[in-house]
């Protein structure tokens, strides 16, 4: 449960969060709940409506709102899902109104008391950046870049960073240094922090990056009026190493979809007309291929291939810099195909919600580290699902599977098999991808006991 009340005091001024996208807004929530201000660095500008914004690369394409993060959005933001819903935001039955489709064939369909709310990125955007310009201490500066952090005096930690803006009325650039009690890094894969830690003479953290190549493209159509189906949602899924390709279709609001076709190993999906709809057409279910081909396409199609796993080891530091944190793709990015991101992020703002309600203003020293430290804890898990599925393609760089890796393969491609008629497999398989539940679950002896007694069989 997220803190709601003001856990503020004298010594706790001023946070500064480097980055507004989801995660830095996510952050500068529960910053407001113990700071008395929270400044918001943005370098890009805020639409007035919930549109794709240029400073969110993805923003074109699916994003998922997983039922654990939409739990934790509705603790930071009471009445959000209200509000997406009056929005026109769908709400999906997971088991019953989303069909998928895996190497075994169709799922059955069953009601798995799962509920999701589909949308576009820039609605959940929008409502979010909304609902943070409404809370008295919390300041946006847009159209503004941070070029540097601030050390404090004797350089065990940073004091707040230095900006660059330009003035819209006469165009002029203008430099100021923003001072802060803690500064939080949310800038994205592009962050400079490496860098700036660098030129203060901290050790730049040590990175690992598995790529499996995975490229998609995206496009939103509307929904055909008199448009009548079992399903809402249409999940294709990969079957890799020769099953390289997949897809979605999926509702949002506006009564529209969004097509996303993605391929693995550099099978990657073409961003003109006849090649998205031939990509489609050449899925091993035609589903997607029959639902589009005759709708009206309402944007041009978007690719996108920056979807390498990266982590960076900011939690291994030899020395670490107080009163600094790095969340969000600065520390952490998955191969997006796997919808984990804004959960991730949202349980990022969650675990910094504790930390500072538990810790900080009573002992700051060595908070920051012991804060890093939780957020890779958060990381592990879905790096290990993004990665351990991305090891399935033979062209993957970055590391290859181990025995242990290849005996989770084996044993997740039993539980999906089960999973395809067996609804108590079923459920517990979504209550793990919606991160209701640990990947410990689907190893609970009934469930192993099933997969075991399937191979038997097979064998």
């Amino acid at each position: 449960m997220v803190n709601q009340t003001s856990d503020r005091s004298s010594n706790l001024s001023h946070a500064l969060v480097i980055g507004g996208s989801i995660g830095g807004l996510l952050a500068g929530r529960v910053l407001a709940n113990h700071f008395d201000q929270v400044t918001i660095i943005e370098r890009d500008v805020y639409p007035d409506e919930p549109v794709p914004r240029k400073g969110v690369p993805q923003s074109q394409h699916l994003h998922a709102l997983l039922t654990r993060g939409q739990m934790i959005l509705e603790e930071l933001f009471p009445g959000l899902k209200d509000e997406l819903i009056a929005a026109g935001a769908p709400v999906l039955e997971v088991g019953s109104d989303s069909l998928w489709y895996s190497r075994f064939g169709w799922a059955v369909p069953f009601n798995s008391g799962i509920k999701m709310i589909a949308l576009s990125r820039g609605l959940l955007d929008f409502c979010v950046h909304r609902r943070m310009n409404a809370i008295a201490n919390v300041r946006f500066l847009e159209a503004t870049t941070v070029t540097k952090l601030l050390a404090n005096a004797d350089n065990t930690g940073i004091a707040g960073v230095s900006v660059r803006w330009r003035n819209p009325n006469d165009g002029s650039i203008r430099e100021e240094q923003l001072l802060a009690d803690l500064v939080v890094d949310a800038s994205g894969k592009t962050s400079k922090a490496p860098e700036w830690l660098k030129e203060l003479g901290y050790i730049p953290p040590k990175e690992t990056v598995v790529n499996p190549f995975v490229g998609y493209a995206s496009r939103i159509y509307r929904r055909p009026e008199n448009f009548q189906a079992e399903w809402r949602s249409l999940f294709v899924q990969s079957a890799p190493p020769e099953g390289t390709r997949g897809a979605v279709l999926f509702p949002i609001e506006g009564s529209r979809w969004i097509a996303g076709m993605g391929g693995i190993n550099r099978d990657y999906p073409p961003t003109d007309e006849a090649g998205f709809l031939e990509f489609a057409r050449s899925l091993p279910t035609p589903a997607i291929y029959e639902a589009i081909k005759e709708a009206e396409p309402l944007t041009p199609i978007y690719g996108y291939r920056d979807t390498e796993n990266r982590l960076l080891h900011y939690d291994s530091l030899p020395r670490y810099p107080e009163n600094f944190l790095v969340i969000g793709h600065a520390a952490c990015a998955f191969n997006p195909v796997y919808g984990q991101g804004i959960t991730v992020a949202a349980l990022e703002a969650e675990t910094l919600d504790k930390c500072l309600h538990h810790h900080f203003g009573r002992n700051s020293k060595g908070f920051a580290r012991q804060v890093q430290k939780q957020l890779a804890t958060v990381h592990a898990v879905p790096w290990m699902a993004a990665t351990s599925e991305d090891y399935r393609s033979p062209g993957t760089e970055g590391g290859k599977p181990n025995f242990v890796t290849r005996l989770i393969h084996r044993y997740m491609d039993g539980i999906i098999k089960l999973a395809m008629n067996d609804t108590d497999v079923y459920r517990t398989f979504l209550e793990v991808m919606h991160m209701l539940k640990p990947s410990t679950a689907l190893f609970h002896p009934r469930i192993a006991l099933k997969v075991l007694g399937q191979t038997i069989v097979r064998g």
